[in-house]
C-alpha cells in the first residue's frame, strides 16, 4: 500500500490477534507507532490480547501507560483487555484498580474479573463478583455462569451450586458443554456423585475429555474408584482420549489404594498417549509407585524426567518420608534448592515428616526455624504438627509441651494426636490424659483417642482406667475403628481382620499362624502383653496378639505365593509394637522380605531387622 492510514494499521493488529499471531501483532503494533500514526481503541485491545496471551506483563504495564497518556485507558474494550491481562498474570490488585475506575462495565469487564478471581484462587470474590453483576441487571451468559459454578464447586457450597443451576436451566444454557462440564466438576468437587451423573445424562456423544475427566476425577475422591474405572473404559469406547488430568487422578487413585498392577498398566498407557512426561501425570506416578512400596520405581521415574517441577520434586520427598528414608530426603531437599526450585509449604510438610520418622530431631527443628528466615514460606498448622510429632516421637515430651504453649494457635487434631501417641509410647500417663482430653474437644467422637489412652493405662497396669475409658466410649456411642490387612495375590484383594474374617483357605492359614508362632518363640521372639488392654492370662493375651490381621495376611502370603517374591501388606491403622517384633523374626524364619504400609509409613522387613531401626 502506497498510504496506510489508522484504519488499515488497525486491521492488521487486530488480524494477527484474531488469528493467535500475537507476536506479529506486538510488532506490527510498534512499526505503527513509529511511522507516527495514533492507536485507537480497537488497536490497543488487541495489543493488550497480544500481551496477555504472550504473558508479556511488563509489555502490558506500558501499553497500559501508552493508553493513559492517550486518554483511551477508560474505554470499555481496553479497560476490560486490560483488567483480563492483570488477572491472568496473576496481578489481582491491579486488576481491581483497572476496573473499578473504568466509567461503564458490560458483560465482557464483569467476565474478567470474575474469570480473575477464580483462576487465581480468590473463589469467595468471584462469587461476590457475580452477585454484584447480577444486581446490576447485567445479562449472564454460559461463559460467566461456568466460572461461578467452577468458583462453588472450589467453596463446596452445595446451596449456592444449586440456585445456579436453576439459573442455568431458566436461560436454557444446560445444552452447552461448557455449562455441563461445569456442572459436573461442581458437583463432583463437593462430593454429590448422583447429581454429577445426572448432569452428565446418558448420551455420551455429547461430552468430552473434560466432561468424563471431572466425573472420574469426582469418584476417585470419593473412593468409588471402580466407577471412575467405568467411566474411563467408557470414555476410551467413544474414541476420546484421556488427558494428563484423566492419567493423574486415576494413578492417585492406585497410590492410595497401593493397587500396583492397576498403576503400572495406567503408566503403560500413559505413554501410550504421550502423556507420560506431563509435570501431573509424572509427579503422580513416583508417588503411585512410593505408595506401593516400590520406591526404587518412583527414584527410577523421578530420574528420567528432564527438568523437574516442584509437583515432582515434593512427590519423591513425600515418598522418601514415608518409607522412614529422613537422610535421603535431606539429599533431595538440598538437590532441589540448588536447582533452583524454590521449596514451598508443602515441601516443608515433607521434609518435617521424613526428619521426624527417621528421628533427625536436630535437623528437622533446623529446617523449620528457616521455613521463613531463609525461604518465605509462613508455618502453617500442620508444621507446627509435625515439629510436635518430632519431638514426641523422640521422647522430647517436655519441650513439645513447651512447644505447644508457645503456638501462635491450638494444635489441631493431628497435633495432638501425634503427641498422645508419643505419651503412650512413652509412657507418660498425665500428660497422655492431658492430650487426650485437647482432642476430644476438637474431634469427640475419635476413636483413636479413647484407644491410645485406654492403652496407656494397660501399660501401666491401671485397669480402673480402661474401664473408665471404655464406659465413656459406649456412653457416647464411640466404636473402635477396626483393623484390617489386605493383600493382593494372583490379581486379587484378599482383605484380612484381626476379629472377624473367613477365607477358602482359612484352615491352611490358621496351621500355618500356629507353626509360625513356634518357629518365632524359639527363634528368640518375646509376646508384649502390655498392649493388650485385657485382664486375662498372658498365654491367652499371645494369640490374641498372634491373630492380628497383618499376621495373618503374611501367614496367607506364605502358603499362596512362590518363595523369593517380596510380601506386601496394607493395613489401615497403625502397626503395633508386638507386630513389629513378631514379623522381623517372622522374615527371619522365612527367609522373606515383607513390606508393610500402614496408616503414616512403610517398613521393610529383611532377615530379622526393619528399615525403621525400630523408630517410627
Amino acid at each position: 500500500m502506497p498510504q496506510r492510514n489508522l484504519v488499515s494499521w488497525t486491521a492488521l493488529i487486530s488480524g494477527f490477534s484474531q488469528n493467535l499471531e500475537f507476536m506479529e501483532s506486538v510488532v506490527t503494533f510498534s512499526e505503527m507507532v513509529i511511522a507516527g500514526e495514533n492507536p485507537n481503541e480497537f488497536a490497543f485491545s488487541s495489543l493488550v490480547k497480544a500481551c496477555t496471551a504472550l504473558e508479556l506483563v511488563k509489555m502490558g504495564e506500558q501499553v497500559h501507560c501508552l493508553a493513559l497518556k492517550s486518554g483511551l485507558s477508560d474505554e470499555l474494550f481496553v479497560g476490560s483487555n486490560l483488567a483480563d491481562m492483570y488477572s491472568k498474570c496473576g496481578l489481582m490488585g491491579e486488576a481491581c484498580l483497572v476496573f473499578e475506575e473504568m466509567p461503564w462495565k458490560d458483560e465482557v469487564s464483569w467476565t474478567a474479573m470474575i474469570d480473575g478471581y477464580s483462576k487465581n484462587g480468590d473463589f469467595e470474590e468471584a462469587f461476590l463478583a457475580f452477585r454484584k453483576m447480577m444486581s446490576e441487571g447485567m445479562v449472564v451468559d454460559q461463559h460467566v455462569l461456568s466460572t461461578t459454578l467452577c468458583a462453588c464447586g472450589a467453596l463446596k457450597a452445595c446451596s449456592v451450586g444449586r440456585s445456579l443451576y436453576s439459573i442455568v436451566l431458566k436461560l436454557g444454557y444446560e445444552s452447552h458443554i461448557i455449562v455441563g462440564n461445569a456442572l459436573i466438576d461442581m458437583y463432583s468437587k463437593i462430593g454429590d456423585m448422583e447429581s454429577a451423573t445426572n448432569v452428565f445424562g446418558t448420551e455420551f456423544g455429547s461430552r468430552d475429555v473434560v466432561s468424563f475427566t471431572s466425573l472420574i476425577d469426582g469418584f476417585v475422591e470419593v473412593e468409588e474408584v471402580e466407577k471412575a474405572v467405568i467411566f474411563f473404559v467408557e470414555m476410551q469406547r467413544h474414541s476420546i482420549l484421556p488427558n494428563e488430568f484423566t492419567f493423574s487422578s486415576l494413578i492417585k487413585a492406585c497410590a492410595n489404594q497401593a493397587a500396583l498392577e492397576q498403576g503400572i498398566q495406567l503408566h503403560a498407557l500413559a505413554i501410550k498417549y504421550n502423556v507420560a512426561e506431563n509435570p501431573f501425570v509424572y509427579s503422580s506416578l513416583v508417588d503411585m509407585y512410593g505408595k506401593c512400596g516400590l520406591f526404587d520405581h518412583s527414584v527410577q521415574v523421578f530420574e528420567e524426567i528432564c527438568m523437574p517441577i516442584d509437583i515432582a520434586w515434593n512427590s519423591l520427598l513425600g515418598v522418601f518420608a514415608q518409607h522412614g528414608l529422613g537422610r535421603d530426603a535431606m539429599n533431595i531437599f538440598d538437590r532441589m534448592t540448588k536447582a533452583k526450585v524454590k521449596p514451598n509449604a508443602i515441601t516443608f510438610g515433607k521434609i518435617l515428616t521424613g526428619c521426624s520418622h527417621a528421628g533427625l530431631v536436630e535437623e528437622g527443628l533446623r529446617y523449620f526455624y528457616s521455613m521463613e528466615k531463609t525461604y518465605g514460606v509462613t508455618p502453617g498448622p500442620a508444621h507446627y504438627s509435625c515439629v510436635i510429632d518430632l519431638l514426641g516421637r523422640a521422647g522430647r515430651l517436655k519441650e513439645a509441651e513447651e512447644f505447644i504453649s508457645s503456638m501462635p494457635f491450638e494444635p489441631n487434631a493431628f497435633g495432638w494426636c501425634s503427641f498422645l501417641a508419643a505419651c503412650r509410647i512413652h509412657n507418660d500417663i498425665e500428660r497422655g490424659k492431658f492430650a487426650a482430653q485437647e482432642l476430644l474437644k476438637i474431634e469427640p467422637e475419635n476413636s483413636g483417642a479413647h484407644v491410645l489412652l485406654s492403652n496407656i493405662y494397660a501399660k501401666g497396669h491401671q485397669w480402673d482406667g480402661v474401664k473408665s475409658v471404655r464406659r465413656l466410649m459406649k456412653d457416647g456411642n464411640v466404636k473402635k475403628v477396626p483393623g484390617y490387612s489386605w493383600i493382593d495375590v494372583d490379581n486379587k484383594t484378599h482383605v484380612f481382620g484381626a476379629d472377624d474374617w473367613s477365607h477358602p483357605r482359612k484352615e491352611d492359614i490358621d496351621k500355618k499362624l500356629d507353626s509360625l508362632l513356634d518357629e518365632i518363640l524359639k527363634a528368640g521372639y518375646i509376646p508384649c502383653t502390655d498392649s493388650i488392654s485385657l485382664e486375662v492370662e498372658d498365654s491367652v493375651k499371645v494369640k490374641l496378639l498372634h491373630r492380628h490381621s497383618e499376621r495373618i495376611a503374611i501367614a496367607f502370603a506364605l502358603i499362596s505365593m512362590p518363595s523369593g517374591k517380596p510380601i506386601i501388606i496394607k493395613k489401615n491403622i497403625r502397626v503395633r509394637l508386638d507386630c513389629h517384633s513378631a514379623i522381623k523374626f517372622i522374615s527371619k524364619v522365612t527367609d522373606r522380605k515383607i513390606i508393610v504400609r500402614d496408616n503414616s509409613r512403610f517398613h521393610h522387613f529383611v532377615d530379622g531387622s526393619c528399615s525403621c531401626a525400630d523408630y517410627w
